[in-house]
């Protein structure tokens, strides 16, 4: 593995939103549904800007400008979780999730959870979901103040776990994360959701469609592989 011991695996970190639940369509319906209210048209491709990288379009602010007006974003914000999350009221997690993060545990992986969301949002959908404990280690905007591309989450929750960065494997779905995990010395593999799947994931170090096309046994074996 990049920047470690081909031989060790020792942490699986998941990104949340869109890799554990795919939240992505309904934040951006939510949205969309804001801006509609302030006269104004969400364009899919305009949103979907936010998860490329470093500049990236930011729906608050993109709206704050076109609009002219003095918009609170905490007000705005919770609007856009309560709409997103009524939409999510009957989410599941992804396929292959429970897989990965079960068979991380029994063979002695640290598993993390590294977000850009507040914890709040984390933790209503993984207490809804009965899985709460699956994932003993938590990082998220609320202990980093910083999101995404910015490599801190990934960074603390290795942290957390006490292993080195070169020797933890980082999911994600979208480009910023994906750049973030890079930028803290992960191995990333990115999962694309229809939201994300048109983005440039050519930095990550493995694309699948779905974590049940790719044991993590066999995921392992892989990065063994390549050194």
């Amino acid at each position: 593995m990049p920047g470690g011991d081909p031989r060790r695996v020792e942490a699986l970190v998941f990104d949340f939103d869109g890799v554990i639940v795919e939240t992505e369509a309904a934040e951006y319906l939510a949205w969309h549904e804001i801006w509609a209210e302030h006269g104004h048209d969400l364009r899919l491709d305009e949103w979907a800007g936010g998860l490329r990288g470093p500049g990236a379009f930011h729906p608050f602010h993109e709206l704050s400008l076109r609009t002219g007006l003095d918009l609170d974003e905490g007000t705005l914000g919770a609007r856009k979780t309560k709409l997103a999350r009524r939409r999510l009221a009957s989410a599941e997690l992804r396929e292959g999730v429970s897989e990965w993060a079960e068979r991380a545990q029994e063979l002695g992986i640290g598993v993390a959870i590294a977000s850009s969301s507040p914890r709040d949002w984390i933790d209503s959908f993984l207490v809804e979901l009965g899985v709460q404990t699956r994932w003993p280690v938590i990082v998220c905007f609320d202990d980093c103040g910083v999101r995404k591309p910015d490599p801190a989450a990934y960074r603390l929750a290795c942290e957390r776990l006490s292993v080195d960065p070169g020797r933890a494997i980082a999911v994600e779905d979208s480009r910023t994360g994906l750049l973030a995990a890079k930028a803290a010395g992960l191995f990333c593999v990115a999962v694309p959701t229809e939201m994300t799947q048109h983005l440039d994931f050519g930095e990550a170090d493995l694309v699948i469609r779905s974590m049940l096309e790719v044991g993590l046994d066999d995921l392992i074996a892989q990065i063994r592989g390549v050194r």
